[in-house]
């Protein structure tokens, strides 16, 4: 989730922790904690820009990280505090907001690695990076756990927000499940053989829903709306093996193919070969030129052919919102 939100979730986590220890210093160290995982950002900013995006909640996102770093946080705080708050208790608070990071971000799209070392990226799929809808009510219990001078008043508000917010994530579980039960029906309704289908939200709301299908050779794309009155259609877009295999055993395709766990189309665009992460969905929907959020060209240098992000064009943001708003009225 974005840097906001984290921020909220590791105030409240850590005012439940250790509210009546620290009172309103659980606002300086949940909102440390809460950012520390993704402080993976800085470092790839000295990597190279598939590395970079590669390394993006992996080990710092671990279980096993979490686990290895509460012990010094927790040392640390107990030092700041001068004892007022245990060892065990800081320990537990900092291992708290870290995991509950990880797990907030296993609900949106991205993978997060939460049992690194181990490859497998898990993600839900059920909330966008940015929601106001969890993130603002949360804000309005810390305001009144800020204000709250009562150390059992400030538990019940920080616990009103973590009890409010987990709803919202299970509500997205539950809208996911039905938005995919829409989808697979106008699958089978046109006869689409497929080999697997993900479902996830649109920017900013529970709404709009994006559904991508593998088939043999072609990946289908298309929308659901809750409050979609006619069929789902869905746009086709063809694989290019033969583009794919101007690419094999570069190093930077094969990250990228990891990074999109499978979700990906090769096209080419004058003589440049790119790679398109599907879960992101696109810019523009011209079947003939195609040009998706997430997208990376490969161009030469003097190591042969290396992947760049694709420049983006101005306006796109904006364009996107627009078409955005309007398909989530409904079809």
């Amino acid at each position: 989730m974005d840097s906001l939100t984290q921020i909220v979730l590791g105030i409240a986590v850590a005012e439940v922790c250790a509210g009546k220890e620290l009172k309103n210093r659980t606002f300086l160290y949940g909102a440390i904690l809460g950012t520390i995982p993704d402080l993976d950002v800085m470092v790839g900013k000295f990597l190279n820009p598939v590395d970079s995006v590669m390394i993006h909640r992996g080990l710092s996102h671990s279980l096993l990280f979490h686990i290895l770093l509460s012990f010094p946080l927790g040392w640390l705080i107990t030092r700041f505090e001068n004892s007022k708050v245990g060892f065990r208790k800081a320990a537990l608070m900092s291992f708290c907001c870290l995991f509950t990071h990880a797990l907030l971000d296993w609900f949106t799209t991205w993978g997060t690695q939460l049992l690194w070392p181990l490859p497998h990226r898990f993600s839900l799929k059920t909330i966008f990076v940015i929601d106001p809808l969890y993130t603002l009510p949360f804000i309005y219990f810390l305001i009144r756990v800020w204000n709250a001078k009562e150390t059992a008043l400030r538990y019940k508000f920080a616990m009103k927000g973590l009890i409010v917010s987990s709803s919202y994530l299970l509500l997205s579980c539950v809208i996911k499940l039905y938005a995919l039960h829409q989808f697979k029906e106008a699958a089978t309704a046109q006869k689409i053989d497929y080999t697997e289908i993900i479902v996830k939200p649109s920017p900013f709301n529970l709404i709009l829903w994006n559904a991508n299908i593998d088939t043999k050779d072609a990946y289908l794309m298309g929308d659901y709306s809750l409050f979609d009155s006619k069929p789902i259609t869905f746009q086709q877009y063809t694989k290019k093996p033969e583009l794919e295999a101007q690419l094999q055993d570069n190093p930077d395709f094969e990250k990228l193919k990891k990074i999109s766990e499978g979700w990906y189309l090769v096209t080419e665009t004058n003589g440049t070969l790119s790679l398109n992460d599907l879960r992101f969905g696109l810019i523009d929907e011209n079947p003939k030129a195609p040009r998706f959020a997430f997208s990376y060209q490969f161009v030469k240098g003097k190591q042969g052919l290396h992947a760049v992000e694709a420049p983006r064009e101005r306006g796109d943001a904006k364009m996107l919102l627009s078409k955005m708003v309007t398909r989530l009225k409904g079809n």
